[in-house]
């Protein structure tokens, strides 16, 4: 398991988690993820990303003021 914190990216975080699902996960680990949310439609996003890369998203929720994990496991 990883935890990657995304939040220093702020909205901009969607390309950086392909990328992190797709080379820093092997295929059956779960990552962690943590990005800041600005703007709510980047919660439907981060899922868009998820389901493209094939992974599955097992948890979505909000952290605290601004911060939402998501958890991911690679599938392939």
């Amino acid at each position: 398991m990883k935890r990657i914190d995304l939040r220093h990216v702020k909205n901009d975080f969607e390309g950086r988690l392909k990328d992190a699902i797709n080379n820093d996960l092997d295929i059956g680990e779960v990552g962690i993820f943590l990005f800041e949310v600005i703007d709510f439609s980047k919660v439907q996003s981060s899922a868009d990303v998820v389901e493209s890369c094939g992974a599955m998203l097992m948890n979505s929720l909000r952290f605290n003021e601004v911060d939402w994990t998501i958890v991911v496991k690679r599938l392939k």
